[in-house]
């Protein structure tokens, strides 16, 4: 079992050490602009970090679901290579949006184009079960046949 899982845990302890190096540029920047907690609001330069960080929580749930349905259900292989893609966006994502708002437009996209393809391959890979295993059709049989 643990083979047909490895990749997708790796890409999930990758993606855990992407957010703790994110949190990490959040605490130095509240220390390097004096902005204590709760306060969420000072420069525009802590601002952009603080969003990056918070963004890129928000969609992390949703990146690890997708993961692991897209791993369990279609491919371990193409997840994983397809949740690397997705930290590799994210990062430049943070680190666009550190620079300036412009800079995080075009890993925003790219990283959401790989989740789209990520729930693309979840849905062919849950469909795909469902079909073969409670009405017994083989949609790989047949698409070949």
């Amino acid at each position: 079992m643990l083979d047909q899982i490895h990749l997708l845990a790796a890409v999930t302890v990758l993606g855990v050490l992407e957010q703790a190096y994110f949190f990490l540029q959040v605490i130095y920047a509240r220390r390097a602009f004096g902005i204590s907690p709760p306060k969420i609001s000072g420069p525009p330069e802590f601002e952009r970090i603080f969003r990056a960080q918070v963004n890129s929580s928000e969609y992390f749930p949703i990146f690890l679901a997708l993961l692991w349905q897209a791993g369990l259900f279609f491919h371990q292989g193409l997840a994983a290579a397809l949740g690397l893609l997705y930290l590799y966006g994210r990062y430049c994502y943070f680190m666009g949006y550190k620079t300036s708002p412009a800079e995080r437009l075009t890993p925003i996209y790219f990283s959401t184009g790989v989740l789209w393809i990520l729930i693309a391959t979840s849905v062919l890979g849950i469909l795909h079960f469902f079909l073969s295993h409670h009405l017994g059709l083989n949609v790989l049989r047949l698409l070949t046949a």
